[in-house]
């Protein structure tokens, strides 16, 4: 397992309380598992599904989340949908 940073955006970080945390995964799937854990409040639930991801500033887009491995130091970020112009 890997030591990773978890960052949250916008309505996320809202949702989370928190603007980023540190979780031990060596998937996406697991490091996702694992902040459900932390907060099972029906609208960070919410959010953390609706939201796409970066891992290590690459976008995750439609791959599986169990086939995105992290290695040690590895940057998630939650981005939930938003506006722009």
């Amino acid at each position: 397992m890997a030591k990773c940073t978890v960052r949250y955006w916008a309505a996320a970080k809202d949702a989370a309380g928190t603007s980023e945390e540190a979780v031990e995964a060596s998937t996406l799937q697991e490091a996702l598992d694992a902040v459900r854990r932390l907060r099972e409040e029906d609208r960070f639930q919410r959010v953390l599904g609706i939201s796409s991801f970066l891992v290590d500033e690459k976008p995750v887009g439609a791959r599986a989340h169990g086939d995105v491995s992290l290695t040690e130091g590895s940057v998630i970020e939650v981005l939930p949908p938003f506006a722009g112009g």
